[in-house]
């Protein structure tokens, strides 16, 4: 016995037919009678005069049905409070972001998310790609957001968005404009080590050495107005996120370099390690944060 079948007892009472009840129900004529068919032979009770025109409910069938329109009920019930549950967005949520990306998204996200979702407790930690994940790993984390790919097969990750990379800073005689492959010739600021942004710029940009600064200094940037700083004095270029680069003033907006030719991107992504508790709540967060990005970019 099976919801599906007090289903159907249901719509062949309603329509006083075995070929209506079938088409409403949305399966065959045959599928439904013999499900019914069956129903009868479990509970050893005719719940239909099949001989009458139209099909009549036997006395012990009303009773039947009864009993059928309660239970179909309160399983509709159970259905009903399940989705409710599942909209719910409330309780603690650790969420660590990567310092690339923290500047520039969190300013768009956290007020709105705290305001639609009073009942969320949310609190916000900066951490590089790697203590991210081992933080993920090690349950101090329940969500991150960081660029992939990553190297790490523990933690799952599901796209956000896509970022262009914005080139920024000064060429020779004022030009414009730069051939993607000649990146690789200039003088480039980046972050320091261990920020995955510098990484993947060194490999989209194919860049064999540091040019950034003269031979008798050394800087260590950990943020994109550092970098900026610099390339202002010292001339050379550095590879911005458009995020970042939306929230610049329109003055270093105007230093921004076209490339010529192809594109530099980043993929940003939500990471979880194991999220069955927060599931729902993550899977709303991930949509919401992804609806506002996404409008920012364009």
């Amino acid at each position: 016995m099976n919801i599906q079948q007090l289903e159907y007892i249901l719509a062949v009472d309603q329509f006083k037919s075995f070929s209506k009840a079938a088409d409403y129900c949305h399966v065959t004529q045959a599928t439904l009678s013999a499900m019914v068919k069956k129903l009868e032979e479990q509970l050893d009770i005719v719940i239909f005069d099949r001989k009458a025109n139209p099909i009549a409910t036997t006395e012990n069938g009303r009773e039947i049905l009864v009993q059928a329109r309660q239970v179909v009920a309160h399983a509709n019930a159970l259905l009903s409070s399940s989705k409710a549950i599942n909209q719910k967005v409330e309780g603690r949520v650790k969420m660590g972001v990567i310092p690339t990306i923290a500047s520039s998204m969190l300013p768009l996200i956290l007020k709105y998310l705290v305001e639609k979702y009073p009942m969320l407790q949310l609190e916000v930690y900066e951490v590089t790609t790697n203590q991210l994940i081992k933080d993920l790993r090690d349950g101090k984390l329940d969500v991150g957001i960081l660029s992939t790919p990553i190297a790490s097969t523990e933690v799952e990750t599901e796209l956000l968005y896509v970022e262009d990379l914005c080139v920024y800073g000064h060429l020779p005689a004022g030009k414009r404009s730069i051939e993607k492959v000649e990146l690789a010739k200039q003088r480039m600021f980046l972050l320091q080590e261990g920020h995955c942004l510098r990484d993947q710029i060194i490999q989209l940009c194919d860049l064999k050495k540091n040019k950034s600064l003269p031979s008798n200094l050394s800087v260590e940037s950990n943020t994109f107005d550092t970098l900026l700083n610099l390339v202002d004095e010292f001339s050379g270029l550095t590879v911005l996120p458009a995020l970042y680069v939306g929230q610049m003033s329109e003055v270093r907006k105007s230093h921004l370099i076209e490339l010529k030719e192809g594109s530099l991107t980043r993929e940003v992504s939500l990471a979880y390690y194991r999220p069955y508790a927060k599931w729902n709540i993550l899977n709303r967060l991930k949509a919401e944060i992804a609806e506002i990005v996404q409008g920012h970019l364009g």
